[in-house]
């Protein structure tokens, strides 16, 4: 593993924000950034084409999913994950701890991993340290996550302890693991999982014996599992200040832009989400001054573009017409509204990472933030 695989390049003096560059084998990604989610080799609705032109560093992909269809050892004989789906930048996997917890009712925990029933057909299958980290190098992941146990929200403070043990002793393993087979010594980077869900103690204790292991990089997992804003900014904020500043941190599965913001202020670098894409595939877009709804009757004959300045292949074409498809049904409607929020998305990266340079991230994020969420409240 490279001695300092994460360059801290400035640091924000007003808030904990950071910018950075995070160096991988398909080339650096430029921090704070946000990593589009391509779960099945994907992401629904657009080409790499697509990603490129909008400024996509770093996609993500899921071991669970891919695992299941095609199978990593299909891909793995087709030269791996970037060739078989034709996309040459970074890539970071998933290990399928978030099904953990998204699968409740098919899953069985254990101490050696995870029992599941496979949503599709009811196969058994299992996924323990050497499954995860076998399939991620059969991947050829830039970036692979360790094992966790995600639990829900809210959720007992024994049962989180537990979840917490049962986390770092699958991160030790998966760790061991990655340097046995060679996964670390080629390249790859390894990240860790904090949990401790609400509980400050856990999540702090869980966050200092990770950092102990020395992994690439670290995620805070357990947030955006069912618990209001203001719980999961908490956690955040309670996590980062006990992770290694030399690595990367980043938030799984959150979040919206002002959130994306607001947890970049606490000392996050990176992000995932499926709410752009998913939210695009029904009609709602996002501009800077919250959410728009396209299928609303006042875009009917709107000639204006989503939101002016912003310069993508959708903004050639008009509200009206955005929301026509829509309303037909057609299949454009998804792959141009997509290609929207996510560009809204990493254009909002791109800002802040100017910003933070300029060294005025702060009041610009705050402006940000007080304008789309005084106009999302209307």
């Amino acid at each position: 593993m490279p001695a300092e695989p994460f360059q801290l390049l400035k640091t924000d003096p007003a808030t904990a924000a950071r910018r950075g560059r995070l160096p991988t084998r398909h080339g650096p990604v430029e921090t704070p950034a946000f990593m589009p989610v391509g779960t099945q080799g994907t992401v629904k609705a657009l080409t790499p084409a697509h990603l490129r032109e909008i400024g996509a560093q770093i996609i993500l992909g899921n071991t669970y999913h891919l695992n299941l269809r095609p199978g990593s050892e299909v891909i793995c004989e087709l030269g791996g994950l970037h060739k078989f789906m034709g996309w040459n930048g970074p890539i970071l996997t998933d290990s399928g701890g978030f099904q953990v917890f998204s699968l409740a009712k098919l899953r069985d925990i254990r101490d050696d991993g995870v029992a599941f029933q496979s949503h599709l057909d009811g196969t058994s299958l299992f996924l323990g340290p050497q499954e995860v980290m076998t399939i991620q190098q059969n991947l050829g992941s830039d970036i692979a996550m360790v094992l966790d146990e995600c639990p829900p929200w809210p959720s007992e403070r024994d049962a989180c302890a537990r979840a917490c043990k049962r986390t770092l002793r699958w991160a030790e393993q998966c760790r061991q693991i990655s340097v046995d087979n060679g996964f670390l010594a080629a390249g790859h980077l390894i990240f860790a999982i904090v949990q401790g869900s609400t509980f400050d103690d856990l999540r702090r204790d869980s966050a200092g014996a990770l950092a102990a292991l020395d992994f690439s990089g670290y995620a805070i997992g357990g947030v955006s599992v069912g618990e209001p804003e203001p719980e999961m900014l908490k956690q955040v904020a309670a996590t980062a200040p006990h992770l290694p500043p030399g690595r990367p941190r980043y938030t799984m599965g959150v979040g919206t832009p002002a959130q994306l913001l607001k947890m970049i202020a606490l000392g996050v670098d990176l992000f995932d989400c499926v709410l752009p894409t998913r939210v695009a595939r029904n009609g709602l877009v996002f501009t800077p001054d919250g959410p728009m709804n396209l299928r609303n009757e006042k875009f009917r004959a709107d000639p204006r573009p989503i939101v002016e300045g912003l310069d993508n292949y959708t903004a050639k074409f008009s509200r009206a017409y955005l929301r026509h498809l829509i309303q037909a049904g057609e299949m454009l409607a998804g792959t141009l509204l997509t290609i929207h929020n996510l560009h809204f998305y990493l254009d909002l990266m791109a800002q802040a990472r100017a910003r933070l340079d300029a060294g005025d991230f702060a009041a610009w994020s705050r402006a940000w933030i007080a304008r789309y969420e005084a106009a999302a409240e209307k």
